[in-house]
């Protein structure tokens, strides 16, 4: 009807054969969102409450945490109200919200994590410099950048579907809203949006991926001229959280990416496992890798169980 395509709703997916097995499946999901609510919140106590760990390095760290929490927090609880009470239906404002915070809070990390492999740069390739280049008011710029760079990229996402007319099937790839899924399911031209969709993912994530890259190629440049293997070995070992982190972002959006391009005679369930990898393996991820790899967070932490304990 015309009331329903101003105002349209979309359906979330569910697996086709195993709709009865969905509230059993949300458990596992339940558990890592809480895992990660549990690992991002530590990571932003013990940063706050230590103050040797007042430097650049662990306030872009807060940043990823932060991100992860909102990020994890606009999709899962949705999801688990669908797989546990069956609420498949989301609004048109509802899908729009969560896919312009979905988007746009990607493109921050990508942002953060640019930033961070930055830090690890000039903190290997010039030392001395380190302190004056990264101070905590630069690093504090560099997160407001980071969040007007995602608001001012993505917010044309939504703003270029809200005209659209959506007269056919209107049941979602995934128990959430991204853009391209959306977008695939208008009844009208959607060249503008998907040129625009393309230019901001280039621009943003894939133009991050290559300084990423390029900021690694000279931090190897670098290792490779030290004299010794060990110390090759301990400068290049501070890299080592990080570049973890940054394979646990992008190998799940590349990821996500290839289905969304390639995948449209895989199994449903293929597209729904890769949507919560992309949501959820970062956040759960990221406090664990940086937990194991960094000593002062592992003392923070242990020292803290200390005190509760006694």
């Amino acid at each position: 009807s015309n009331s329903s395509d101003l105002s349209p709703s979309f359906i979330l997916a569910s697996i086709p054969g195993l709709e009865a097995a969905q509230s059993w499946m949300a458990i596992p999901l339940c558990c890592a969102y809480v895992l990660a609510l549990a690992g991002n919140g530590t990571v932003l106590l013990v940063v706050r409450t230590e103050p040797s760990l007042h430097a650049p390095m662990y306030f872009f760290l807060c940043m990823l945490a932060a991100i992860d929490l909102a990020l994890a927090t606009a999709t899962v609880p949705r999801i688990l109200a669908f797989y546990w009470f069956g609420t498949r239906e989301i609004g048109f404002g509802a899908c729009l919200l969560q896919m312009f915070l979905i988007h746009t809070l990607s493109a921050i990390e990508s942002t953060v994590l640019l930033a961070m492999a930055v830090d690890r740069y000039v903190a290997i390739c010039h030392p001395l410099r380190h302190a004056a280049i990264l101070t905590n008011a630069a690093t504090a710029k560099i997160g407001l950048l980071a969040v007007a760079r995602g608001v001012l990229f993505f917010l044309p996402l939504p703003l270029l579907l809200l005209p659209l007319p959506f007269c056919g099937s209107r049941v979602l790839s995934h128990s959430f809203c991204l853009h391209q899924d959306v977008m695939n399911l208008a009844c009208a031209n959607t060249t503008p949006s998907v040129v625009y969709g393309l230019t901001a993912i280039l621009l943003v994530m894939g133009l991050d991926a290559v300084l990423i890259c390029l900021s690694y190629l000279l931090i190897l440049k670098a290792v490779l001229s030290l004299a010794a293997w060990r110390e090759r070995l301990k400068v290049f070992s501070t890299c080592i959280a990080h570049i973890c982190v940054v394979l646990a972002f992008y190998v799940p959006l590349i990821g996500l990416s290839v289905v969304h391009r390639f995948g449209k005679d895989l199994a449903p369930l293929v597209h729904i496992i890769m949507g919560n990898v992309y949501i959820l393996v970062p956040a759960v991820l990221n406090p664990i890798i940086y937990g194991v790899r960094t000593k002062q967070i592992q003392r923070r932490i242990l020292s803290l169980i200390h005190v509760n304990a006694g």
